[in-house]
């Protein structure tokens, strides 16, 4: 019998894994806290509209990400051609150079990314299902969910949700006596402490409606300097199928500094000030009163380093693995793309198996 994976989180390094590991002898079971896949790569559907509220686009920054997505298939993909200009804490706007990257997404969101490499598996996926707490015994692992239940037993483990929570994970993640003796116990808890030290950014996402196109000569504005309230303002409307043609929906995600003091602020007051950001930045007194706005908060939004790749691997003698743009050191949907399909090569030849 081959090995038995158990992934913790569906999100794109969650699906990289099970994808790498698609044609080898694994049997996979991915466990997802929340109802759909993709993470952070996340599409949110409103009155016929569609937008990418949390990872805007997948970058062409690792050349083998162009080939990846023509073998799970093309249909539908968005290649954003307009793009990117730069400001810095004046709100002074001007052009940026990123001429040479692509940046995708798909008519249907950003998340169909994931939902095409699960889709390409026999990857076992169980949704509304938050790991609570694992337990290495002789007979492998088993995972305990928030509700009581048991998953398991699994020869390997992955964990792949933000740092932050994945050192809540190994917090609560026991291993056996005589299991342990295969890794250095103080390695562990270096490895722990490793993890649990990776510093995150928090980022509240404002979504602003209009019933008029707004246009402009370029697809979105980056805050180059992390100094102004906000940090990113996009206009989903550049994206194929997202947004009607006569409307105009800008994501804008403000900046950590921000986001962390506001995070709880009521939507209409957090709207409030980012449409009249963006108002200025867009110069356009028509943004500062927004037909419809949403919003969505990511506490653990971006890493803003790494773990050292050693230090990551530290734990695979005992058959548990990491995964995600924070051990990759870059937060980016790439990144964790590519860590995750690695990772899941790895784990394809790993020797724990039975």
């Amino acid at each position: 019998m081959g090995v038995r994976l158990c992934v913790v989180g569906a999100g794109v390094a969650g699906a990289g894994i099970a994808y790498a590991l698609r044609a080898a002898d694994v049997d996979v079971t991915v466990l997802e806290k929340s109802r759909g896949v993709g993470g952070r790569a996340a599409t949110r559907r409103r009155n016929g509209r569609r937008y990418d509220h949390g990872a805007n686009y997948l970058k062409s920054t690792d050349p083998r990400t162009a080939d990846l997505l023509d073998a799970i298939g093309p249909e539908g993909l968005v290649d954003v051609t307009d793009p990117v200009w730069l400001f810095g804490a004046d709100g002074d706007v001007r052009p940026g150079d990123d001429r040479d990257e692509h940046k995708w997404s798909f008519e249907t969101g950003i998340t169909r990314l994931a939902k095409r490499l699960f889709a390409r598996t026999d990857a076992t996926v169980r949704k509304t299902t938050r790991v609570e707490s694992a337990t290495r015994t002789t007979d492998g692992w088993t995972l305990q969910d928030t509700d009581g239940a048991e998953h398991g037993p699994f020869d390997a483990v992955c964990y792949t949700p933000p740092a932050p929570q994945t050192a809540e994970l190994l917090a609560e993640t026991t291993i056996a006596t005589d299991i342990a003796e295969d890794v250095d116990g103080e390695d562990l808890e270096a490895f722990r402490d490793a993890v649990a030290s990776v510093p995150y950014r928090t980022i509240r996402t404002l979504v602003l409606g209009y019933d008029e196109r707004i246009e402009r000569p370029y697809y979105a504005l980056l805050n180059d300097d992390r100094e102004h309230p906000v940090g990113w303002l996009a206009r989903e409307e550049c994206k194929d199928g997202h947004v009607p043609d006569d409307e105009s929906l800008l994501i804008v995600q403000m900046s950590p500094a921000w986001s962390s003091e506001h995070y709880d602020d009521p939507l209409a007051d957090a709207a409030a000030v980012a449409a009249d950001h963006a108002a200025d930045l867009l110069d356009s007194e028509r943004v500062r009163d927004p037909d419809w706005v949403d919003d969505q908060g990511w506490r653990y939004a971006l890493p803003d380093d790494g773990i050292d790749p050693t230090a990551a691997r530290t734990a695979e003698p005992l058959g548990l693995f990491v995964a995600g743009d924070w051990v990759a050191g870059d937060g980016r949907v790439h990144a964790a793309l590519w860590d995750g399909i690695e990772t899941g090569e790895r784990i394809a030849t790993w020797g724990g198996g039975r």
